[in-house]
C-alpha cells in the first residue's frame, strides 16, 4: 500500500495505515461469510433526518399560497411566483408544455443564498416547448390548454395543480398539502434578521431577506448529523425538498427501481417508503423498500384506459411513500367531474421528497404505454444498440485464476458443445488491485490470450472500478492527482476511502475532463497488455466505499464546481458508466459500439449498455425475485438487463442452477456469475441431464438471437422495453396487471420461468382473445385461459403468440459472430383470422454502419394465405449472404395444393413442403431465397 512505500512516512501514519487495513480485511471477511445483509449499515426514514421531517408533514396544512396576480405566460412556459406563508421566501413555478403529451414543472428559489443543484446530462436535450392558451383566470383559479385533449388547472390558496387528460385528472400535485421546499439560509438565520441594523444589513454587513422565522429551524439534524461513527458536517443546511402526487382512477403503480420488491409497487403506510440511494447492499433482503445499487426516479401508473408516467429529475437522495385510497369527488371540487355520481374510484397517493436540489417533475401522459416509453426516451435518450455478442451467453467468475484456466475453460465450452461469447476476468486478474493492469504471473501473455479467443468469435470482459489505488507509482492515480482530478473532502484535501485495494482515491467523474482522460486511458496504448477484442465491467460505482457511512461515500466530499456528494449522488455511477462507454468508443475512432456493464445506474443509463441486479443469492427466493426486478427496471426505461444466472453468493443445487440458467436464456443480459468462495459450477461440472438441459437452453438462446437483435434495435429505435409486463401487451385485461412470474419477450413470446424447486409442472396464464402455440410442440392453445403443462428438468415454458413471425438461426455455432452468413428460419404463428406479422433487422452486428443505411430492416407478413417479405426502408444498403432456409407455418386449417415461391429478382418455383394434420402445422423446406431481398411464398 502507498503508506507503507512512502519514506516520509511517520510512524503514527504507518500504525494509523495498519489499523484501517485491519478494517478492510475485516470488512472482505465479513463479505465473504455474511448469512444475510446487517441492514443495521443502511440507514432507515428515522435516522435520515430530512426524510424524518417530510414524512412528518400533516395533510392539508399546506403553507405553500401561488400568487396568481404574479402570472406569466410567454410560448411554452407558464410562471408565477409561489409564496411560502410560514417563512415568507418566495419561490417561482415554471409549467412547460412539451410537444409529444409531455408537462413539465420546475420549483426554485427566486433569489437563493446560492445555486441549487440542477441535474445535468439526464436529458439529452432542452425539450421542445409547445404554447399554452390561457383558458379562465380569476384571484383563485387558473386553467390553460396545450392540446385538444391536455389542459391544466392551478388553484392559489393551497397551492395546486392539476393535471387534465380528455377531461379528467391524471395527476394531482399538492392536493394533500404535503409540498415542501427548505430554503438556503445560514444556521441561525432567523436570530440574524433580528440583528439588522437601521440599514437593513446584518453587523457583518451581509443582507437579509424578509422572511420569517421557521418553527423547525432546530430540528435535530438539519444543520449537521451522525450515522453510527460517520459525521456529515451539513455546510449548507437543510434543503430537502418535496411534493405529492395523486393518481385518481388508477390501482397500479410501477418503476422507481431499484429495490429487491414486487413489480406492482406496494403500499408504505406501515413500512419505510422506497428509498433512491446508490448503495453496495451484498446479499440483499427480499421484499423491502431499501435501497440497492441503482436509482431510477421514475413511476408509472397504469389502468385499463391510460397509461402515464412521472419523472422526478433529481439526483440526491430520494425517498417515495405510496397509499392507496379512495378518490374523493370533494378532493377534485369544480376541476373535475371525474367521479361520477357516488362510485367509488381507486386512487395511488405518492409522496416524493430529496435531500437537495429542485422540484423538477415531468408528466408523460402516454396514453398508451408504448408511447409514455418512447415520451421518457425522447427525454432521457434511447436505448443503446448493443453489439450482437452483448446479447449472448457470458461466462464469468470471481475470478477465473490465471491464463490457463482461461483456457481450460474455452475449451471446455467447445468440448462440450455449449456455445458462448464473453468470458470475464474480475478484480484478482489485476496487478494488486490497481485497475487497467494485469498480475503479470497469472496473466503474463494477456495480448495473446486475447487473440486465442477472438480467433473464434468471442471477447474478454475485465474489470474496472472507479476507486484508485493510492500509490504514487501506479499511472492512474499518479496522473489523476497530478491533474487534480480527485473527489475532495470537505476540507479540499484529496478524499480517501477504503475499497478492494487498501487505501482508494475517488476519479470525480462529475467532470467532463476527467471522463475523457479515463476514455483515452482505456485504450491500448495506454490499457497496456489489451486488444480491440476487451470490453469492459464497471463495479463497486455507487461509489463503494467500505469505511464510508453505508458503504459509500461522504455526503459533504466536493466535486467539481463545489457541489457536494449529496446533489450528485445518485448520478455519479451513470458518469462513470458513460465515460467507459464513450473511451471504448473513442479508441475506435468511433466505429464500433462499446459494450460497459455497470452495477450502479440512474435515468440515463440505458444509453451507455447494460446493468445487473447485483449481489444475489444462490436461493430459489433470489431466482423468482429476479423476474420483477428486471421488470421494474425495464419500465423505467432501461432494457439491456439481467440477474447473475446461478446467484452470486452460496452455492446453488444442480436443479437450481438448470432453472437459473432456463430463465436467463430468456432475459435480455444473459451470464452466469460467481462469488469467490463459491463451488466452481460451470455447465460440465453439472450431472449430464442437467449440462444437457443447461446446453439445450443456451442453443435456444443463439436460435432466437435474431429476434432478441430485432427487438434491441426496436427498443432502440422507439424506447419501447425488450422484456415486458404482460399487462403491456394486454393493457386491459385486469388479471395480467400485478402479473410477475411470467412475462413477454417482445410481442411474440411469453416465458414462465420454472422458481421453485420439485416442480413437474407449470401452469400459465394465457391472455387475449386468440391462439397461443406451445413453442417445442405448435400445440395450439386458445386464450384467455391457465394451461398447464409438464415442466420436466429440460423444459420451460414458452408460447408463441398467433398472429406474430419470429426469426430464428438454427446452426448451432461456437459464438454469435459465427452465425453471421447462417440461413434463417421463420416460424409464422397464425392468428384466428390466419394472419401474422414479424420483423428482421440485420446489420455487421458490431460497428455503428447501420446509422448510415448499412442494414436491413425487414417486414413479414402472413395474408390470405401469402408470406410477404418487404423492405421497411428502401435507402438501406446492407447486403447479406444470409438466405432463408425453411418457413414453419403453425395455426394452418387445411393443406395447401402447392407452395410457390416469387419475386422482383426470382422466377416462379414450387417448393417442397410437409404438412401436419394433428399440429395443423407447414414446414416449407429451402426456399434459398436471400433475406435481402423483397420476395413472396404463396400457399394455393
Amino acid at each position: 500500500m502507498a503508506a507503507f512505500t512512502k519514506s516520509t512516512c511517520t510512524t503514527v501514519s504507518r500504525m494509523k495505515s495498519v489499523v484501517l487495513f485491519l478494517v478492510v480485511l475485516h470488512v472482505i471477511v465479513f463479505l465473504s461469510t455474511v448469512e444475510a445483509v446487517d441492514k443495521g449499515n443502511f440507514k432507515t426514514c428515522d435516522q435520515s433526518s430530512f426524510c424524518k421531517r417530510n414524512r412528518a408533514l400533516e395533510e392539508g396544512s399546506s403553507p405553500f399560497v401561488a400568487m396568481l396576480e404574479t402570472f406569466q405566460v410567454s410560448g411554452g412556459v407558464m410562471k408565477v411566483d409561489v409564496m411560502n406563508t410560514k417563512t415568507s421566501v418566495l419561490l417561482q413555478l415554471e409549467l412547460h408544455g412539451l410537444l409529444g403529451n409531455m408537462v413539465r414543472m420546475k420549483i426554485n428559489e427566486i433569489n437563493p443564498a446560492q445555486p441549487r443543484y440542477e441535474v445535468p446530462d439526464v436529458l439529452i436535450a432542452e425539450p421542445t416547448k409547445q404554447s399554452w392558451t390561457v383558458t379562465k383566470q380569476d384571484t383563485n383559479n387558473m386553467e390553460a390548454t396545450l392540446t385538444k385533449d391536455i389542459s391544466i388547472a392551478l388553484s392559489s390558496q393551497p397551492f395546486r395543480v392539476d393535471v387534465i387528460m380528455k377531461g379528467n385528472v391524471v395527476t394531482s400535485v399538492n392536493s394533500r398539502g404535503l409540498m415542501n421546499f427548505e430554503h438556503v439560509r445560514a444556521k441561525n438565520w432567523a436570530q440574524k434578521l433580528e440583528d439588522k441594523d437601521e440599514n437593513g444589513e446584518q453587523q457583518d454587513g451581509e443582507p437579509v431577506d424578509e422572511v420569517k422565522e421557521d418553527d423547525d429551524e432546530d430540528l435535530p439534524g438539519m444543520w449537521e448529523e451522525t450515522f453510527k461513527s460517520h459525521h456529515d458536517s451539513k455546510p449548507n443546511g437543510p434543503t430537502s425538498i418535496g411534493m405529492d402526487f395523486s393518481f385518481p382512477g388508477y390501482q397500479y403503480v410501477y418503476g422507481i427501481p431499484e429495490h429487491a420488491d414486487t413489480m406492482a409497487l406496494k403500499t408504505t403506510v406501515n413500512t419505510d417508503p422506497y428509498r433512491l440511494y446508490n448503495l453496495d447492499v451484498f446479499e440483499y433482503e427480499l421484499d423491502n423498500p431499501m435501497a440497492l445499487y441503482g436509482s431510477v426516479p421514475y413511476m408509472i401508473a397504469h389502468n385499463t384506459a391510460q397509461t402515464i408516467g412521472l419523472f422526478w429529475l433529481n439526483a440526491a437522495e430520494t425517498w417515495i411513500d405510496i397509499s392507496s385510497n379512495t378518490a374523493d369527488k370533494s378532493m377534485f371540487g369544480r376541476v373535475l367531474e371525474f367521479v361520477k355520481g357516488d362510485s367509488e374510484v381507486p386512487q395511488v397517493d405518492t409522496h416524493w421528497f430529496s435531500e437537495s436540489g429542485i422540484i423538477d417533475v415531468f408528466f408523460l401522459l402516454g396514453p398508451s404505454s408504448d408511447e409514455v416509453f418512447s415520451q421518457y426516451a425522447s427525454l432521457t435518450g434511447n436505448p443503446s444498440l448493443p453489439p450482437l455478442f452483448g446479447i449472448a451467453y457470458h461466462q464469468c467468475r470471481w475470478n477465473y485464476n490465471d491464463e490457463q484456466d482461461v483456457k481450460n475453460v474455452d475449451m471446455n465450452f467447445d468440448e462440450h458443445d455449449i456455445p458462448y461469447d464473453v468470458i470475464w476476468l474480475d478484480i484478482e486478474h489485476t496487478d494488486g488491485k490497481r485497475y487497467m493492469t494485469w498480475d503479470k504471473n497469472k496473466f503474463p501473455n494477456s495480448i495473446e490470450m486475447l487473440d486465442h479467443i477472438a480467433a473464434k468469435g468471442r471477447k474478454m470482459v475485465t474489470i474496472v472500478d472507479p476507486h484508485t489505488k493510492r500509490d504514487s507509482g501506479y499511472k492512474l492515480y499518479q496522473q489523476g492527482k497530478d491533474n487534480d482530478y480527485f473527489v475532495k473532502n470537505k476540507d479540499s484535501n484529496e478524499y480517501e476511502g477504503w475499497c478492494w485495494p487498501g487505501s482508494s482515491s475517488y476519479l470525480d467523474f462529475t467532470r467532463s475532463e476527467v471522463r475523457e482522460w479515463w476514455g483515452n486511458m482505456l485504450s491500448p496504448s495506454e490499457y497496456e497488455g489489451t486488444t480491440m477484442d476487451l470490453f469492459t465491467w464497471n463495479d463497486m460505482n455507487e461509489p463503494s466505499v467500505f469505511n464510508g457511512p453505508e458503504v459509500t461515500m461522504h455526503k459533504d466530499a466536493i466535486h467539481g464546481g463545489g457541489w457536494e456528494h449529496r446533489d450528485v449522488h445518485n448520478i455519479f455511477g451513470l458518469y462513470v458508466h458513460k465515460a467507459t462507454a464513450d473511451g471504448q468508443i473513442k479508441r475506435s475512432d468511433g466505429k464500433e459500439r462499446p459494450f460497459v456493464l455497470s452495477r450502479a445506474f440512474f435515468a440515463g443509463s440505458q444509453r451507455y449498455g447494460a446493468i445487473w441486479t447485483g449481489d444475489n443469492m444462490a436461493e430459489w427466493s433470489h431466482l423468482k425475485a429476479s423476474i420483477p426486478m428486471l421488470l421494474s427496471i425495464s419500465l423505467a426505461g432501461i432494457p439491456f438487463i439481467g440477474a447473475d444466472v446461478g446467484g452470486f453468493f452460496r452455492n446453488p443445487d444442480s436443479e437450481l442452477l438448470t432453472r437459473w440458467y432456463q430463465a436467463g436464456a430468456y432475459q435480455p443480459f444473459f451470464r452466469a456469475h460467481a462469488h469467490l468462495d463459491s463451488k466452481r459450477r460451470e455447465p460440465w461440472l453439472l450431472p449430464a441431464n442437467n449440462m444437457a438441459a443447461i446446453r439445450k437452453v443456451i442453443r435456444e438462446r443463439y436460435a432466437l438471437l435474431p429476434y432478441w437483435y430485432t427487438l434491441f434495435y426496436r427498443a432502440h429505435k422507439t424506447g419501447i422495453p425488450v422484456m415486458r409486463p404482460m399487462w403491456v401487451e394486454f393493457p386491459s385485461d385486469e388479471k395480467t396487471f400485478d402479473m410477475e412470474d411470467q412475462y413477454m419477450i417482445g410481442d411474440a413470446l411469453l416465458v414462465k420461468p420454472v422458481t421453485t424447486a420439485g416442480t413437474t409442472h407449470q401452469t400459465t396464464y394465457l391472455p387475449g382473445e386468440d391462439v397461443w402455440y406451445d413453442l417445442a410442440t405448435y400445440n395450439k392453445l386458445k386464450g384467455p385461459s391457465s394451461h398447464t403443462a409438464t415442466a420436466a428438468l429440460d423444459q420451460i415454458p414458452v408460447y408463441q403468440r398467433g398472429g406474430t413471425i419470429i426469426p430464428r438461426k438454427e446452426r448451432v455455432r461456437r459464438s454469435s459472430s459465427l452465425t453471421l452468413d447462417d440461413p434463417y428460419t421463420l416460424t409464422v404463428a397464425l392468428d384466428n383470422q390466419g394472419l401474422a406479422r414479424g420483423n428482421l433487422f440485420i446489420d455487421d452486428g458490431h460497428s455503428f454502419d447501420y446509422q448510415a443505411g448499412n442494414m436491413l430492416y425487414r417486414n413479414f407478413n402472413f395474408l390470405n394465405n401469402v408470406l410477404q417479405s418487404r423492405t421497411i426502408d428502401y435507402n438501406v444498403k446492407f447486403t447479406t449472404r444470409s438466405w432463408l432456409e425453411r418457413v414453419v407455418i403453425v395455426g394452418l386449417k387445411t393443406k395447401p395444393n402447392a407452395v410457390e415461391l416469387s419475386g422482383t429478382l426470382i422466377d416462379y418455383q414450387k417448393l417442397d413442403f410437409t404438412y401436419t394434420p394433428q399440429s395443423q402445422s407447414l414446414v416449407i423446406r429451402k426456399p434459398g431465397v436471400n433475406m435481402g431481398e423483397d420476395w413472396k411464398i404463396t400457399l394455393s
